[in-house]
């Protein structure tokens, strides 16, 4: 019987390919404050600045390669009905092969326009004075889902967990909603879970098992217990 597969994964699972996190000493997070380049006004007061950021952060995962995780779940999908939810914007699933994946954190490949909300595919070096192709105003910014913004397909996980055999999380911090109420939701819907970290996240406790390791070891093991 084919499971229906709800996976949401985080930065954890492309650290292994040289994407670095929120956490990490040295990289660009840790350059920069969240306020001034991962929010609405920080882009208001200086988008010079947030475009720079994102210029980085694209040439970054344009040089990035999956890893042995990308890779495992995109084999997954050939067996069982699998939904990946990724907060990370870098196409490193899309990249190893997955198919049905949400990005609910926006995409660094992706232009959207302030001013008509249309969307296209980005450039590698976004300028602030790049104009909307579709109404040509000044208003362009990646297409990202900054803190204070909602995010994407919220409708279609919460559709895609009310049919849900098993929901598993992989390298996530359990920090950030609504991300991570979703483990919550599917323990309330009856669904199996299991979180596979470097580390026991915020929400470990709420998980019926845990496989901590590194992502490329621990995801390919747990996806051939389920092919």
């Amino acid at each position: 019987m084919r499971e229906q597969i709800v996976i949401l994964t985080g930065a954890g699972i492309s650290a292994e390919s040289g994407l670095g996190t929120f956490r990490d000493e040295g990289g660009l997070w840790a350059q920069h404050r969240i306020e001034d380049v991962a929010t609405p006004e920080g882009f208001a007061r200086d988008p010079e600045r947030v475009q720079r950021f994102y210029n980085m952060r694209r040439a970054e995962a344009r040089e990035a390669a999956p890893n042995a995780a990308h890779f495992a779940l995109a084999a997954l999908e050939a067996v069982q009905d699998v939904l990946v939810v990724t907060q990370n914007v870098d196409g490193l699933h899309e990249a190893a092969g997955s198919k049905n994946v949400l990005h609910m954190h926006g995409s660094l490949a992706r232009a959207m326009c302030g001013a008509c909300a249309a969307r296209w595919d980005a450039p590698l070096v976004m300028q602030v004075a790049d104009a909307c192709p579709h109404c040509a105003a000044q208003a362009t910014r990646p297409d990202i889902v900054w803190f204070g913004e909602i995010p994407y397909g919220m409708e279609e996980i919460d559709a895609a967990l009310q049919n849900a055999t098993l929901f598993a999380s992989i390298g996530t911090s359990g920090n950030v909603y609504p991300a991570a109420g979703f483990v919550a939701e599917a323990r309330r819907l009856g669904v199996r879970t299991v979180e596979l970290n470097l580390e026991p996240s915020a929400g470990y406790s709420l998980f019926e098992e845990a496989r901590i390791g590194p992502a490329s070891e621990t995801v390919p093991k747990w996806v051939a217990e389920l092919s």
